[in-house]
């Protein structure tokens, strides 16, 4: 045995050893690639070559002496590899996938032409290379699937939902959204070329996706992408539920483009129910178009690619009650409730993607990319949001990113250095300025909203942004041995992100006023407006530089023909100095040790210890500024195997089991800052009829009708100093990233031309972040009985004295789910003509709070909360999809979607009745009756029928002319997303809303003309 050939045995020992001694560790990882590895064996020292057909690129490596090689590094296409004379073979590589290729054996005759692939002009026979020898759970999308599923946007997203366990959804405002497992949206993460795209101070998973209508980047750029539900390897970052990883496409040898129109409007859809109700249908249109251009700059070493996508919308939409509130509708003004019905959003949304690339040598590639986008929108209404069209906002969402990497590879080395920027704004803007009135229904121990009208809250309007560069390397080692053969890859990353955040604008006074059913009353109950806080030198906005640290080692271990294992372990870090260095006011926690001053507390009893009483250690919250520091806990094992059963990649079990962190939005941090500069105040008003305010609640005024003059009368009601009624937010001096344990054992099938694959998945996540309310009675209760109206109130009328509300944040939510994951696909071919993929999920999931609401103020902290069945994903949900050469050219397509209905979660309350922890209200979840499908009665909860044609049309010169059209909802389901919920002791019930919104479309039809050559 030579020098070097033990040195790389004693390296792979030893870093094999590290990894395991690591992830065994009790109190138990940034970068993550979109590039493929080939591996496998070839004649003993011989060079493996692999040329891509499309760009001219090589790739090379020695095999060593016992024939094992490993190509990595790889951009997703076609190659030619060989190891020598007679060793020939052309295969195409998917995304971020590793497969197995054995040069050993004689090449097969040439692929049939049913694998021809176009690439650049040039007609290549490839067989492409299936990952079967992986633990992580999940699919990958090719370009045939993103050409040709009917879509409802083109937004590329949206067919990760053909995967087991995802769910891409359109809600009833048009916003698009993607969900992993029975997590919220901002669980997941998105790759492109290997950058993360994760939004850090709003939700939505991705910066931009939050409540938007867009999508994250051009679909024309996109080559094709992977969907990993759970148990990925230690490379992928800032996530707990599901990574999707995109590989953008390139420039060839040859000029290509790509140039389409879309477009649709009220003419070519059906009624939504809201409209049906009302008798009349609103204008909308949709307009969809933009172009893309690649080519060579120089031949196989330099060449271009750049896209632009474009949108412009009318959605048609509903003003709605919210599920809560919709029994308090009939008791409204008819001024109020005539606002209810159809309305629309526009929007607008330009994307620009563009890339260069270079190989001056044989072992090394560069690359600069930019991709920009610029939405705006109204938004503010349909869906959840209970507002009237004048309560609406518009929304400016404005992103950035720029790319360089330099990718090195070596004899048994890869490496890959990224340096990238990014600018990413979020900014509402409330349409009007003014008085906003907001309708209550009274129900025993609270007031959910029915409606709100006027001006938008003062929250409406925000400036939010994340902005700042990162670099990250990852090095590759392909040629260690040590019992058996393994690719170990390591990695870090830094970013320097500015975060910045205003939660809301000295604008827009809201008055609220209580429904009964008795009627609307003639004067508000409570108001809540701002109030700035002058001479202390603070500002409503808050601008921090978070410091994100991540480093991780993976080794893909071949133990032998059979076993793989992937050993990795990761480690991340965030500093975010504004919620480490905040200092809590001294005018704050001198009210909080000062003399409780609400009724029937005891003299010489101070707040704190008020709050003692209630279980809660004031001490955990009030920060010195030195006494806080960034969570160091981030450790992460992801351990996996796959077990070829006979060696010939057909049958194979996978299992795995790991930890991902993701991290808590800067969306609630920044909420310490901001409210101490900007304060929000709720103040109550005595009822004319009893001299009382509503549920005793503090601070009470007389009302005057002068009070409605607008917000100058509401802050000179305060005084020029007092604090009465400014919500006061403190959060845990101790907060923790949520994060999430995976565990899956399946097993992957090839039968014939089939891919099958049924995995079990337990996913338990932890640390979810929620605000809960920390005030307490006297006795330190959260509930007591009160006089104003005979039931068990919460004390939302005994706050800080001299203040108003203290809202506390913590971790806490948590959910435990268990998926079986089905699936069947046929990759398409052109000697069958044909393609289809059929997903099934079942799904058992609770929660402890709704996934989509961190806002808890049922009880006293979030561990009271009991865990009910999850409002997050269906029990059952099947996709199936499908697609054809059908006749005088043309291909066709079909998708199924079908789902039970999902449940809804709320408090049900029950007039009179006392519960155990002395609360008249409880959580709970109940599911509404569906629809019929064929057979099973009544149980679908959505049904949907997508179709597409398109028809290619040659004009010669290289060019192609194609039409397109799709029909959505081809049976126009009523797809119902609003609920009306009614509560009797003992039982919830729950149906649809069947004159609100709905989820996806109404029956659509979207016509498309596009040029290719």
């Amino acid at each position: 045995m030579n020098l070097l050939h033990m040195k790389k045995k004693l390296l792979a020992s030893l870093i094999t050893g590290t990894v395991i001694a690591t992830a065994a560790v009790p109190t138990v990882a940034w970068s993550q690639t979109a590039n493929a590895t080939l591996r496998g064996k070839a004649p003993a020292n011989a060079e493996v070559t692999a040329k891509n057909v499309a760009t001219g690129a090589v790739r090379r490596s020695n095999a060593d002496a016992q024939g094992s090689y490993a190509l990595v590094g790889l951009p997703p296409g076609t190659y030619q590899v060989d190891a020598g004379a007679g060793t020939e073979r052309t295969v195409t590589l998917t995304v971020a996938s590793t497969a197995s290729l054995d040069l050993t054996a004689a090449a097969p005759e040439a692929a049939a032409t049913a694998n021809a692939k176009n690439l650049g002009g040039v007609s290549v026979s490839a067989t492409t290379l299936q990952e079967v020898k992986t633990p992580e759970v999940g699919a990958t999308i090719s370009l045939r699937q993103i050409d040709t599923i009917p879509q409802v946007s083109r937004n590329f997203l949206e067919f990760a939902d053909t995967v087991p366990g995802m769910v891409f959804t359109v809600d009833p405002s048009g916003h698009t959204s993607l969900r992993g497992g029975a997590m919220n949206d901002s669980s997941v993460n998105v790759y492109i070329d290997g950058v993360g795209q994760k939004s850090y101070v709003v939700g939505g998973g991705v910066a931009g996706q939050n409540n938007s209508q867009g999508n994250p980047f051009p679909q024309l750029a996109i080559g094709e992408y992977k969907v990993i539900t759970s148990n990925y390897k230690a490379e992928y970052d800032q996530l707990s539920s599901a990574a999707v990883t995109a590989q953008t496409k390139s420039g060839t040898n040859e000029f290509h483009g790509e140039a389409y129109y879309r477009y649709t409007d009220d003419s070519f859809r059906a009624k939504t129910p809201s409209e049906d109700a009302q008798g009349t249908k609103s204008s909308s249109e949709e307009k969809e178009y933009g172009f893309a251009v690649g080519g060579p700059i120089i031949q196989d070493k330099m060449h271009f690619f750049m896209a632009y996508e474009a949108k412009r919308f009318d959605t048609p939409v509903t003003v709605a009650p919210s599920a809560d509130g919709a029994p308090g509708v009939p008791y409204l003004p008819t001024s109020v409730s005539s606002q209810m019905g159809p309305a629309n959003l526009p929007f607008q949304e330009d994307l620009y993607f563009g890339k260069i690339d270079w190989e001056p040598t044989d072992r090394d590639r560069f690359e600069v990319s930019a991709q920009i986008r610029n939405e705006t929108q109204l938004d503010g209404i349909g869906a959840d949001q209970q507002n009237t069209t004048s309560a609406a906002y518009n929304i400016k969402n404005n992103s950035e990113r720029y790319v360089a990497r330099w990718q090195h590879s070596g004899q048994a080395y890869f490496n890959e250095l990224i340096v990238g920027y990014e600018d990413a704004k979020y900014s509402p803007t409330a349409v009007n300025i003014g008085n906003g009135y907001v309708y209550t229904w009274e129900r025993p121990i609270d007031d959910p909203t029915i409606i709100a009208t006027g001006a938008a809250s003062p929250q409406s309007t925000q400036n939010k942004s994340q902005r700042g560069p990162s670099i990250q390397d990852d090095f590759t080692f392909n040629d260690l041995e040590w019992h058996g053969d393994h690719v170990v890859k390591m990695g870090m990353k830094l970013k320097l992100v500015t975060l910045e955040a205003s939660d809301a604008s000295d604008i827009n006074p809201q008055y609220y006023y209580n429904v009964t059913t008795d009627g609307t009353a003639a004067t508000p109950y409570k108001a809540y407006f701002t109030k700035p806080v002058n001479g202390l030198g603070l500002t409503p906005s808050v601008s921090t530089k978070s410091r994100q640290f991540g480093t991780y080692i993976q080794d893909d271990w071949a133990v032998n023909d059979k076993l793989t294992l992937n050993l990795g372990l990761r480690w991340d870090y965030e500093r975010t100095p504004s919620y480490t260095d905040f200092v809590t006011p001294a005018n704050v926690v001198a009210a909080l040790y000062s003399q409780d001053t609400n009724a029937g507390a005891p003299a010489g009893q101070t707040y704190a210890e008020t709050l003692a009483k209630g279980g809660i250690n004031i001490n955990d919250y009030i920060s010195t500024g030195s006494n806080r520091s960034a969570y160091k806990g981030e450790w992460q094992p992801r351990l996996g195997f796959s077990y070829d059963w006979f060696g010939d990649e057909q049958h194979v079990i996978h299992g795995g089991a790991g930890r991902a962190y993701d991290r808590d939005l800067y969306d609630y941090l920044q909420l310490e800052t901001t409210k101490s500069a900007l304060p929000q105040y709720t103040i109550f008003f005595q009822d004319p009829a009893t001299g009382t305010c509503h549920r005793e609640s503090t601070p009470c005024y007389q009302w005057d009708p002068n009070l409605l003059s607008g917000l100058p009368a509401l802050q000179a009601l305060l005084g020029a100093s007092s604090n009465a009624g400014t919500e006061v937010d403190l959060l845990n001096n101790k907060l923790k990233a949520p994060y999430s344990d995976q565990f899956s054992l399946g097993m992957s099938n090839q039968i014939g031309d089939w891919q099958t694959d049924a995995t079990v998945v337990r996913v338990l996540s932890y640390d979810g972040f929620a605000f809960t309310l920390g005030n307490r009675y006297p006795n330190g209760a959260f509930f007591q009985h009160s006089n104003d109206n005979q039931q068990n109130s919460q004390p939302w009328g005994n706050g800080i004295p001299g203040f108003g509300a203290l809202i506390l944040g913590d971790n806490g939510i948590s959910t435990r789910s268990t998926q079986v994951l089905l699936s069947a696909s046929k990759p398409y071919d052109k000697a069958s003509g044909w393609g289809a993929t059929f997903a099934y999920t079942f799904t058992h999931a609770k929660q402890n709070r709704d996934i989509n609401e961190h806002y808890s103020f049922d009880y006293g902290t979030i561990q009271e909360y009991p865990f009910i069945t999850s409002n997050s994903a269906a029990k059952h949900r099947f996709v199936a999809t499908g697609n054809m050469d059908g006749p005088w050219g043309t291909v066709l397509s079909a998708k199924l979607t079908l789902a039970t209905p999902l449940p809804y979660n709320g408090a049900a309350c029950y007039a009179g009745v006392t519960l155990p922890d002395g609360s008249s209200c409880v959580p709970t979840s109940a599911t509404p009756e569906g629809s019929k499908f064929l057979v099973g009665g009544k149980i679908w909860g959505y049904r949907d029928i997508d179709l597409q044609a398109t028809k290619d049309f040659d004009i010669g010169h290289g060019m192609t002319l194609y039409g397109r059209f799709d029909v959505l909802n081809v049976f126009n389901w009523h797809n119902y997303s609003d609920y009306v919920a009614t509560f009797v002791p003992g039982n919830t019930m729950v149906s649809y809303n069947q004159t609100g919104n709905i989820t996806f479309v109404p029956r659509t039809i979207k016509f498309e003309l596009g040029l290719k050559f």
